[in-house]
């Protein structure tokens, strides 16, 4: 995905990251508003998205309805393989 918006030359492509902004600001803000959450993770190949962590945050906390966010958007440690991880712990 980040290859498709790295020339941002294209108009298409500044469209879409806009809406893909603006989605995901939409959709975590929900979360953050219903379900208060301590943390919030981003994993799989959205945390391989470098413009997530500033931009996309900023989206976020410019859609939550308190004038408080203590909700932090972390990248996963464990990168691409946390499900391997997660189905090795299952079978202790």
């Amino acid at each position: 995905m980040q290859s498709i918006v790295q020339d941002l030359s294209d108009e298409k492509a500044k469209q879409w990251k806009e809406e893909f902004l603006e989605n995901f600001g939409t959709s975590l803000a929900n979360v953050i508003d219903i379900l208060d959450p301590n943390v919030i993770v981003l994993g799989g190949g959205a945390s391989n998205i470098p413009f997530l962590y500033d931009q996309g945050k900023k989206a976020v906390y410019d859609k939550v309805f308190s004038d408080s966010i203590e909700t932090p958007i972390l990248k996963n440690s464990l990168g691409d393989s946390a499900g391997v991880f997660g189905a090795c712990l299952l079978n202790r």
